[in-house]
């Protein structure tokens, strides 16, 4: 009997491993291109999780998770599609974490993932088009829809009793969705928008521009563009011309890089960006820094989360087909359930493993509504003396 009793023990091992795989899971970041500084930590951030989840050895068998990363350059949609088409069919990847910027997100997934039926979860593709695109379930994001940025970058500045300002925008979904979307509600709250106009990236002198935001004038002017592109390139500009001395950031242009940039040559001005508070925000902080790297960059906790969000799915449903596991991240990322927060992912897959239920909270406050989208919390920062402040979040 005991003999038997072994060797049942051993069957169930050898069964155990025969059904673990190595579950390859793809980065389409922008390594290059207008947010080339943001795409390290957000990469950081998605191969911490996914380090967190392979180490516990409790996903589908004791399956090991491998990160793949690929380069969508964030503005190249040619380049971004190719890069996802490689990652999907050379590479075998189950899950996307990306696209980084909205338009090539969108090519990507019309293109590539939906034809050949492959989750994308992006930290950060904003656009309120992405709200209403046709996914067949198969996109979702940690980040939430420009259409609410809009309004709270539009509560801030009437709060600072700035009531007229200059909009320039990068000449792309992303840009010239989150123009819009501010557009709209600062003026249903009874501001004024001198002028709305885009820019295109790449240039070397952006005088022209900036003198035509002059002309409108305004008490600030709205930068809806990219750190290390375009949006610098204006603000250099206008600062080298005088046309305007306080600037109102949004996320694209929200990280170390604009203070690396111009210093306190940017005193006075302020902006937000998707980021929330509280005690998950804290161990993936602490976390991140143990494993050397800034987990307050700009989107590096949406990524993380959107790692995590693919894998315990992946044990939720049992099975690490995207075309399986999509039907869980709703439930996964929702009430009811056992919150999880960053660090804790190995309880997560103990739960669900078990029968459980979870309600992933992670590094970002997760509460996905209907369009498979954060409704989003926002931190708020300021800029002086050549530092970058938190004010608060909302």
């Amino acid at each position: 009997m005991k003999k038997l009793l072994l060797a049942t023990a051993a069957g169930a091992l050898l069964a155990g491993a025969a059904s673990a795989e190595e579950i390859k899971m793809g980065m389409s970041l922008g390594f290059t291109g207008p947010l080339e500084s943001m795409a390290p930590g957000m990469a950081s951030g998605a191969e911490l999780a996914m380090k967190e989840v392979s180490d516990s050895g409790l996903l589908l068998d004791g399956s090991t998770v491998v990160p793949v990363q690929g380069d969508s350059t964030c503005i190249d949609a040619a380049a971004a599609t190719a890069t996802v088409e490689r990652l999907i069919t050379a590479e075998g990847v189950k899950g996307i974490v990306g696209g980084m910027c909205s338009g090539e997100a969108i090519a990507s997934l019309q293109n590539v993932a939906v034809p050949n039926g492959v989750v994308m979860i992006s930290p950060s593709a904003t656009s309120p088009a992405l709200s209403t695109i046709e996914d067949q379930g198969l996109f979702f994001r940690t980040s939430p829809s420009d259409a609410r940025q809009g309004e709270v970058m539009a509560e801030i500045m009437m709060e600072k009793g700035i009531q007229n300002a200059a909009i320039t925008y990068t000449n792309n979904d992303y840009g010239k969705g989150l123009a819009d979307a501010f557009a709209a509600s600062f003026t249903e709250k009874g501001g004024t928008v001198t002028v709305n106009s885009a820019h295109d990236d790449g240039k070397a002198d952006y005088s022209a521009e900036v003198a035509a935001l002059a002309a409108a004038g305004g008490d600030a002017l709205v930068v809806v563009g990219y750190v290390d592109q375009g949006g610098s390139g204006v603000v250099r500009a206008a600062l080298d011309t005088g046309a305007f001395e306080t600037f109102v950031f949004p996320d694209g242009m929200v990280g170390q890089a604009l203070v690396d940039n111009f210093g306190d040559e940017i005193s006075g001005s302020f902006g937000q960006n998707p980021a929330a508070e509280g005690e998950g925000r804290e161990k993936f902080l602490a976390m991140a820094e143990e494993a050397g790297f800034d987990g307050s960059s700009a989107y590096s906790a949406e990524a993380y989360d959107a790692a995590a969000l693919m894998l315990l799915s992946m044990a939720a449903a049992k099975s690490s087909d995207p075309n399986v596991w999509k039907n869980n991240v709703m439930d996964v990322a929702n009430e009811p359930g056992e919150k999880i927060l960053p660090g804790e992912l190995a309880k997560g897959l103990e739960i669900l493993n078990g029968g459980g239920d979870i309600d992933y909270v992670g590094a970002s406050s997760i509460e996905m509504v209907g369009a498979g989208e954060t409704a989003g919390v926002y931190r708020e920062v300021s800029f002086d003396n050549g530092e970058m402040t938190v004010v608060g979040y909302r």
